[in-house]
């Protein structure tokens, strides 16, 4: 059988289980949209602006476990997803993106639009290259899958040239679907591992990341619940175990818990399952140093390159996450180990997520916390992007479902709106709630008109103090009462939500915001609240201007 190549390609990804493309339109790939319009078993999914489409992409991996996909033009296009990709490789997400590139015979002459993507994106993706030859466009996409998925997934980059996609007469079979490899752990290591578990006095698990799955949720809480091993998760990874689990210590990150630090100080013994342990989960590498003397450091991932590359490592296990959660919750060991910490510090974090009742602000956003948490289903989806209104959600909102948080660990602002777009999309019976400030929103808050354009439903609640809420801390830490550049002037978010023929409101107590979610989740599509919040309520550790000054 002969096809075109862009018909080569689209049957290529049909291959691999692609269902869904998040794209900008471009001339550069062409033969491409024309082949996936007779194409019914791939949703193609028209952005706005390419960053949007990458965090959609990205986000779709996420939730999903197999590679978003994304397709985009040469040069704009190119570098505007690029914040994506960046992203989908810090955030350990399976992606691949498709580039329209120039001519082959036009090539280093600086062509309209032209980069040269291989070199551009190495430094952010786990691949980069460029198909040249349309006979081996089954090889380069299975190829693609396949390094997505395995060891750390991550995102991939394949460059088309134009002239490459409108070649006919194709022959080249095409190449079985890639699957993830499930690597179970070495009996010898487990038992290693079990031993040092039950030599320690005060252990402590630090779980989620790459290929973290419904399946390593599940194994891993029955594990530690079994040994009452206090489990802590990552930066923005606060689903990988249930909130409901008795062993569950909370989340590290920026301002976490203060005993739930002191916790992790004070393990003789860290059990990290997925994460690795960068700098926002480590408080910049000295919560837990490289070095880490007087503990020891059991490291469980399912890349070997990421053992032992920034972190002493006593015990490493490369291994599938499910097949290791599997193995160590049915280990069989006539030892019995039986540890307290894990109810105590489970309590903690119960009494640290539990919102105050009496309110600082006339919209206080521990108790708007407090309205969430009692009107939104528990597996509702929360997307958010980067600042300072995410910390009240990562302390007082509860992560029940799987997936139920997609938020970059990469800290890129603008996340939030696309990611919400992807999970309506994914999850159309689930509530799906885009958390975001005044700044982040409106990075992406275009991609309103996406979800307008395809009906969906989806709640945005916007955090307005008009100013660059986390920068604005740091200034007022580093350069107390010398404002520089952190002040905004925003528009009337909710107005805006408006234009996009969606519900908008705005409230600036919590009895206006209480009555606002409320009527939006009686309501369908784009519902928006703009919370006028103040400027010196900065933090949900509890940072405030004035306090940050007196220091």
């Amino acid at each position: 059988m002969t096809r075109t190549a862009s018909r080569l390609l689209v049957d290529c990804l049909l291959e691999q289980g692609c269902d869904r493309i998040f794209t900008v339109p471009g001339e550069s790939f062409l033969p491409v949209l024309d082949a996936l319009a007779d194409c019914e078993g791939i949703d193609m999914v028209t952005c706005r602006q390419e960053g949007g489409v990458a965090f959609m992409a990205c986000a779709d991996g996420a939730m999903t476990g197999r590679p978003g996909v994304a397709f985009v033009t040469r040069g704009p296009g190119a570098t505007n997803a690029s914040i994506g990709v960046h992203v989908a490789m810090q955030d350990s997400q399976p992606m691949v993106l498709f580039i329209g590139d120039v001519d082959r015979g036009m090539r280093d002459r600086e062509g309209f639009q032209e980069i040269d993507f291989p070199a551009f994106f190495a430094p952010i993706a786990k691949w980069s290259a460029r198909i040249d030859d349309a006979a081996r466009i089954p090889e380069y996409v299975a190829r693609a899958w396949s390094v997505a998925l395995s060891g750390r997934p991550g995102p991939v980059v394949l460059a088309l040239p134009e002239d490459m996609l409108h070649e006919t007469g194709i022959g080249a079979p095409l190449r079985p679907a890639v699957t993830r490899p499930a690597q179970a752990p070495c009996p010898d290591a487990m038992a290693a591992m079990m031993h040092l578990i039950g030599d320690a006095a005060a252990p402590l698990a630090i779980v989620g990341g790459a290929g973290w799955n419904e399946r390593s949720r599940h194994y891993f809480t029955e594990f530690a619940e079994r040994l009452g091993l206090p489990v802590a998760t990552a930066f923005r990874r606060q689903d990988a175990v249930p909130t409901t689990s008795s062993v569950y210590a909370g989340n590290l990150g920026y301002g976490p818990n203060p005993k739930l630090a002191e916790r992790v100080r004070a393990a003789d013994l860290l059990l990290v399952v997925g994460a690795r342990l960068g700098e926002a989960t480590t408080d910049g590498y000295a919560l837990v140093t490289p070095d880490h003397p007087n503990q020891v450091v059991v490291h469980v991932h399912p890349d070997p390159q990421e053992l032992g590359r920034v972190y002493r490592t006593d015990l490493a296990i490369c291994a599938d996450m499910a097949e290791f959660a599997e193995s160590a919750a049915l280990w069989d060991d006539s030892e019995v180990i039986d540890f307290d910490s894990g109810a105590e510090a489970h309590r903690e974090w119960l009494e640290w997520s539990t919102p105050r009742e009496d309110a600082h602000f006339p919209l206080d956003l521990a108790l708007a916390m407090a309205t969430a948490r009692r009107l939104l289903p528990e597996d509702a989806i929360v997307c958010n992007g980067a600042g300072n209104f995410a910390g009240w959600w990562h302390r007082y909102w509860r992560y029940a479902g799987y997936p139920s948080q997609l938020a970059p660990t990469a800290g890129a602002m603008g996340y939030g709106v696309p990611a919400a777009v992807a999970a309506a999309k994914r999850f159309p019976d689930r509530t799906v709630v885009a958390a975001a400030g005044d700044g982040d929103f409106l990075m992406n808050g275009q991609e309103l008109a996406t979800a307008a354009q395809y009906g969906l439903d989806l709640i945005v609640i916007v955090f307005d103090n008009s100013t660059y809420g986390t920068i604005r801390m740091h200034q007022e830490r580093e350069y107390p009462g010398r404002v520089s550049s952190t002040h905004l002037a925003n528009p009337d978010f909710a107005m805006m939500a408006r234009s996009f023929g969606g519900w908008g409101i705005r409230v600036d107590d919590n009895a206006g915001f209480d009555a606002a979610l409320s009527d939006a989740l009686d309501r369908t599509g784009i519902r928006l609240i703009h919370c006028i919040t103040d400027i010196e309520q900065l933090s949900a550790a509890g940072a405030t201007i004035s306090a940050l000054r007196s220091r």
